[in-house]
């Protein structure tokens, strides 16, 4: 039995900008944001199947009255990318915060009929390797990646009828709560031992604490150097974009796979072959540590997964022998320390920051036998977040292999 393929525009709610680009021109633009009101949904804000609120910017209410209020997003409103990173799309939740929202520029919104179409259902559609090629196919920009709101309108999807649409998100979506489920489990983990190394090795509450002197501003048995003397940081490879290609045995990990404390193991890039002058700590491995040089700088995650390779900009964080891994990492996690790392950071368009300057940093060095024991006790954290993140690579990778069975009718729901 074949499936119905309809427009994006016929499966739209009936009421007025039920399906809807952002605001033109300068309606919308950086000088309207304020840090409290309505928030403005922007390509940052698009998160994996739901709207983030992290990093949101605001307008006021009565700039949505006067000349946004064709622009507005609802809590279970679907929305697109429409300029920048094309294929992207989020559900706005419908437990929320925020009961109200405006979409930029860069977006489009899509309030369904619900009597027709399930929400999950034509997200996870979207989401679909078959429709985000036909979505970067429709790019009409020599620029920054376009698609125009008549190109979703017409955009042609399958729609099998209700009951088999909710039966393909039910299970897809169980992939994805078991994957949110570990993401959680891994916030918590992260926090505990950020906290850990806060109390010990920031505030000096460390195990003892009452009974080691100070010497000179720092506990007796530390010292005063520089964080040179606890790491190095191993610059990547200048990869040529010459060779790169779509489907290549390596992925090439730049300042886009690295976040504050999350690693993302897509890689727009890839490469068929170990360049010969790569030196060898540019072949990544599970467990290794990177950092941001550049854009977000001193952001840290650890890699997991394989035939992963380190481009320039970002570096590649070893610790020395005497020092463990796991007080190496959340040492960049550390809010303070983030802070000191964006202070020696140049650049006015995009920040940039220095292997050597950041290497030549005062680092105060506690004893040897205090980060053995911060070790011990993280080191099973640091292998517990490893195992989740690749449990999950896994998980999406069977919810992926299993997405276009499911819409195509070749497997039953």
């Amino acid at each position: 039995m074949s499936v119905p393929i309809v427009s994006v525009e016929s499966i739209a709610a009936s009421q007025k900008y039920s399906l809807i680009g952002g605001p033109f021109g300068s309606k919308l633009t950086s000088k309207d944001y304020v840090f409290k009101g309505v928030p403005v949904i922007r390509g940052a804000n698009m998160g994996e199947r739901y709207i983030s609120n992290e990093n949101l910017v605001f307008v006021t209410e009565s700039k949505v009255n006067k000349d946004l209020f064709g622009n507005l997003a609802y809590p279970g409103d679907l929305i697109f990318t429409q300029r920048g990173t094309l294929g992207q799309v989020s559900i706005i939740p419908d437990k929320t915060e925020f009961q109200t929202y405006v979409i930029s520029q860069s977006q489009m919104k899509l309030t369904l009929d619900k009597s027709k179409a399930d929400i999950k259902y034509v997200y996870y559609y979207f989401s679909s390797n078959e429709a985000r090629r036909k979505i970067i196919n429709l790019d009409s920009s020599s620029g920054v990646p376009h698609i125009n709101l008549t190109a979703l309108k017409n955009f042609k999807i399958p729609l099998p009828n209700l009951i088999i649409q909710k039966g393909i998100s039910a299970q897809l979506s169980a992939y994805d709560d078991l994957i949110e489920n570990n993401k959680r489990r891994i916030a918590l983990l992260e926090e505990s031992a950020r906290q850990l190394y806060k109390e010990w090795f920031v505030r000096f509450r460390f195990p003892g604490h009452e009974h080691v002197k100070n010497v000179d501003g720092v506990p007796e048995g530390w010292k005063v150097g520089c964080l040179g003397d606890v790491l190095e940081l191993l610059g990547g490879f200048a990869f040529k974009s010459s060779s790169y290609t779509d489907k290549g045995n390596y992925g090439v990990v730049t300042i886009k796979n690295v976040h504050d404390s999350r690693f993302v193991p897509e890689c727009q890039s890839r490469v068929e072959e170990i360049p010969d002058k790569m030196k060898q700590h540019c072949k990544l491995n599970t467990g290794d540590i990177l950092l941001s040089l550049t854009g977000n700088v001193g952001r840290a995650c650890i890699v997991y997964g394989n035939n992963y390779l380190l481009n320039q900009r970002v570096a590649k964080i070893k610790a020395k022998d005497f020092i463990s891994k796991e007080f190496a990492y959340w040492t960049f996690t550390e809010v303070s320390m983030q802070r000191k790392v964006e202070n020696l950071a140049y650049g006015v368009a995009q920040l940039n920051l220095s292997p050597s300057k950041l290497a030549a940093m005062e680092f105060t060095i506690p004893s040897l036998k205090l980060i053995s024991e911060f070790s011990d006790i993280t080191k099973p954290i640091f292998q517990q977040i490893i195992t989740l993140n690749l449990s999950n690579q896994e998980l999406a990778r069977a919810r992926d292999l299993l997405l276009p069975k499911l819409m195509s009718g070749e497997l039953a729901v």
